[in-house]
């Protein structure tokens, strides 16, 4: 299936929900190069996300998405409200849509939710899923065990059918084109866009995510059950340690506790939560958000036609 005639696109790209970061102007922003814009719900209320969804459509006449993070306090009016928005296009992640799912599909809604494995893939088409996004632990904020480069294959032999769309160390054309040799129909990336010039955090935390070296990530909060991967800072050191030391639940959230925001808004880069994934090594300047997509699509349209041309 091609996925830019599914999501009326023009380049095979899905922007990542990244909570706190991907508002109705970002997403916006990011439809009008011609990839889809995500704007993330986060932890915000219904209401809240309803002015970002009208903000965006002020903005642009591309097709734009939302993200629900499906542990958000609010989800039940949210998910009405999406209804009543007519949402084009509804990513999940952290739990089941399946709910939600036939009141959306009512208004012709593609869901498509963020999923680590092919167990839960099962779930989610049992419950009316039309596309899943197979998302390797190699991206930023919330992660999985599983590997882009071992999940995707996968993902594709469980489900010939199923459009399948890949995340997780996605920053240049080649990682693109190596996705479609893998069987994915699209991408959907997230850290590249944190150095875009119309990405709305903090020019500290643009710049972290430039400095940031291969190795500059480390995984939190593994011991919770809710790995979160970020740049390495005074933050995460004094995670990490407590960690090892079995501290208690409440000790470890004093630490998290608002830290996204701190790095967001505050330009906190060494105590607040620098969400990133392991491309930030890749990364060496901000660039207009065109820019970066044009250059991945058109690099990875060369990178598979080298690739037929191989003799091996």
């Amino acid at each position: 299936m091609n996925i830019k005639e599914l999501l009326g696109i023009e380049y095979p790209i899905i922007q990542g929900g990244m909570a706190n970061i991907a508002t109705g102007e970002f997403a916006a922003a990011i439809s009008n190069t011609g990839a889809l814009g995500l704007i993330a719900s986060g932890g915000m209320p219904a209401e809240e996300l309803r002015k970002q969804i009208n903000i965006c459509r002020e903005k642009t006449d591309k097709p734009f998405g939302v993200n629900l993070m499906l542990m958000n306090p609010d989800v039940e009016n949210i998910a009405q409200m999406l209804y009543e928005e007519k949402v084009k296009v509804i990513t999940t992640g952290a739990g089941n849509p399946g709910r939600f799912i036939p009141k959306w599909k009512e208004n012709g809604t593609i869901v498509i939710p963020v999923t680590p494995s092919v167990s839960l893939g099962k779930l989610m088409l049992r419950s009316g899923a039309d596309a899943l996004i197979a998302e390797g632990g190699e991206s930023g904020g919330h992660v999985g065990d599983m590997t882009t480069m071992a999940l995707l294959p996968q993902m594709v032999k469980a489900f010939p059918e199923v459009p399948i769309i890949a995340a997780g160390g996605i920053a240049s054309g080649a990682q693109m084109a190596s996705c479609f040799m893998m069987g994915a129909v699209g991408v959907q990336i997230g850290t590249c866009l944190l150095v875009s010039d119309e990405c709305p955090i903090h020019q500290n935390y643009k710049e972290a995510v430039i400095k940031a070296k291969d190795n500059g990530t480390t995984v939190t909060g593994r011991s919770q059950g809710a790995p979160v991967r970020i740049i390495k800072n005074k933050m995460a050191r004094e995670y990490l340690r407590l960690e090892e030391e079995h501290a208690t639940k409440e000790e470890l959230e004093k630490i998290t506790l608002g830290g996204l925001r701190r790095a967001v808004v505050d330009g906190d880069v060494e105590m607040g939560s620098v969400m990133a994934g392991q491309v930030c090594g890749q990364l060496d300047s901000i660039r207009p958000a065109k820019e970066i997509i044009e250059e991945m699509y058109n690099d990875a349209v060369a990178c598979l036609k080298n690739a037929a041309s191989i003799d091996i």
